[in-house]
C-alpha cells in the first residue's frame, strides 16, 4: 500500500504519508537513510504508480479517517526514495487539492535544476529541502549522490528557487558524528542557510537504524558546539533530536498497516505495542509477520526497531 499513517511528525503534526516512489529509487545513497541503501542512484524522471492510483488511495483513506473522527494536518510526500523523480507528482498534487488538506514535500533538492521539478515543488504548501553539507567532499561522503550531480549547481538552484517559492520553506540538516558537525561545517552550513532564509532551519540526528550501520548521532557536546555556532547566524532553528512519539493510526487491517508504515518508517517496539492495544489486537500479528519473513527486528542506540524486510542494510 502506498499510503501510510497518519503518523506523528515533529514538524507537520498528523501527517498522512504518500509513498509515491517504490524502494529504492533515489538520486542519493544517504548513509543515514532509514529506508536502507540505494543500489543504483538515478536522476531521470519517470512514471511509477501514476496519479490516478495514488489519488484514489489517498481519497479513500481520508474519507475513512474523517468517518472515524481522525484529523490529518498534511498530505506528505515522504516516499521510499526522492519524490521528485516521479513524473506524475505535479498532477497528483493538483488532483489532491479538492480534499482541502495542505500538501508537504520532503526533497533532497538534487533535481532542482530541472524545470519540471521546480514547477512541481512550487505547488507544495510546505517544502523541506535537504542541506547536509555545502562542502563537496563531505556531501559525497554523507549523501553519496548520482555521479552526474554537482553540489554547487544544486546549491545555486536552491537559492534561485527559494526566491520564487511562495509556500513555507524549511531546511533540513542531518547531523552525523565524525561527518558534518565540526566547527568549519557548522559555519559553512549556517552561512548558506542564512542566505536561503527558510522559515525554520531544522537540525536532526539519526534516531532509527541507518542504511550504513556505522552511522552514529553526535554526542551532546558536539551538538552544543554546533548549536552555538549556527544559532548566532540563524534566527529560527529547531533541533529534532528526540523521539516523535507513538501516535500511529490504523485502517483496521493492523498487519497491512504495520507493513506499510515500516516500509518507510521503522517502528519502535513500544509504538507497535500501543497500536495493537489501541485496536484491541495482540502480538500474534507481529509473530506471524516475523515468521513469514515480512518483518525483521533490529536494534539501534539501545532501542528495538521493527523494519519491513524490503529495507536492506549494509
Amino acid at each position: 500500500m502506498e499510503i501510510f499513517g497518519p503518523i506523528p511528525s515533529r514538524r507537520l503534526g498528523r501527517s498522512l504519508g504518500i509513498n509515491n516512489i517504490p524502494p529504492k529509487s533515489c538520486s542519493y545513497y544517504c548513509t543515514y537513510c532509514q529506508v536502507g541503501p540505494t543500489e543504483n542512484t538515478e536522476i531521470q524522471l519517470r512514471h511509477f504508480y501514476g496519479s490516478e492510483h495514488l489519488v484514489k488511495q489517498v481519497t479513500e483513506r481520508v474519507q475513512q479517517l474523517r468517518e472515524q473522527g481522525e484529523s490529518v494536518d498534511y498530505l506528505s510526500f515522504v516516499p521510499d526514495g526522492e519524490p521528485t523523480l516521479d513524473a506524475d507528482l505535479g498532477t497528483t498534487i493538483d488532483q489532491l487539492r479538492p480534499l482541502g488538506i495542505k500538501i508537504a514535500i520532503i526533497t533532497n533538492a538534487s533535481l532542482i535544476e530541472n524545470p519540471q521539478v521546480r514547477e512541481t515543488l512550487k505547488k507544495a504548501d510546505w517544502l523541506s529541502i535537504k542541506i547536509d553539507s555545502v562542502n563537496p567532499k563531505i556531501w559525497q561522503r554523507v549523501n553519496i549522490p548520482h555521479p552526474s550531480l554537482k553540489l554547487n549547481n544544486i546549491l545555486a538552484g536552491i537559492l534561485s528557487f527559494a526566491s520564487e517559492y511562495e509556500g513555507t520553506l524549511v531546511s533540513e540538516t542531518m547531523l552525523i558524528k565524525n561527518r558534518n558537525v565540526d566547527q568549519e561545517s557548522a559555519y559553512e552550513i549556517a552561512e548558506f542557510i542564512q542566505r536561503l532564509k527558510p522559515k525554520t532551519a531544522y537540525f536532526l540526528i539519526p534516531t532509527r537504524p541507518p542504511a550504513v550501520s556505522s552511522i552514529r548521532p553526535p554526542d551532546q557536546e558536539e551538538l552544543q558546539v554546533f548549536y552555538d555556532i549556527v544559532s548566532k547566524k540563524l534566527p529560527h532553528i529547531e533541533y529534532l533530536t528526540g523521539y516523535e512519539g507513538n501516535l500511529f493510526t490504523s485502517t483496521g487491517n493492523i498487519a497491512d498497516d504495520i507493513l506499510s508504515i515500516t516500509a518507510v518508517h521503522p517502528m519502535r517496539e513500544e509504538a507497535i505495542r500501543e497500536l495493537l492495544v489501541k485496536h484491541e489486537a495482540n502480538w500474534d500479528i507481529m509473530d506471524n509477520l516475523i515468521a513469514a519473513g515480512k518483518i525483521k527486528l533490529t536494534e539501534y542506540q539501545g532501542n528495538k526497531f521493527y523494519l519491513n524486510n524490503s529495507i536492506k542494510s549494509s
